[in-house]
Order: structure tokens, then C-alpha cells, then sequence
């Protein structure tokens, strides 16, 4: 699985529903949000003031875990 920064988070999430949690233990609790849907998950994480490299990280991890 490649995630990318440019995916929005309606693409990750109809991905993997579960990988909303790791978005919100990262601090991103508007996940159910409608508009951030549309969001990349780039633009979210510089709304939110979160380290990008971090959450693709953990995202990457999360589904390194799956596939283990």
C-alpha cells in the first residue's frame, strides 16, 4: 500500500476506515468532518499544525502492522 501526501483523507479512509484513528491520535479529530473529505493529507496537516513526515510515518506504520 503506497499512501502519498496528496491523497485526500476520503481516499485513505475508504481505504481503511481504521486508519482514522491513527489521524486522530495524531491530532486530527475532524476526520467525520465533510469538508475534510476533500482534504489532502497535506493541506489537513497544515491546517492543523501537524508534522506531515510524522503522520505518513504513522499512517505507513499502521499499515505495515496490517500486512505483518
Amino acid at each position: 500500500m503506497q499512501i502519498t501526501k496528496d491523497m485526500t483523507i476520503g481516499e485513505l479512509l475508504s481505504i481503511d476506515q481504521g486508519v482514522g484513528m491513527v489521524l486522530m491520535q495524531n491530532g486530527m479529530f475532524c476526520v467525520g468532518c465533510p469538508s475534510s473529505v476533500g482534504e489532502t493529507l497535506e493541506e489537513a496537516s497544515m491546517v492543523h499544525g501537524m508534522d506531515i513526515d510524522q503522520l505518513m510515518s504513522d499512517i505507513n506504520d499502521y499499515f505495515a502492522d496490517k500486512e505483518a
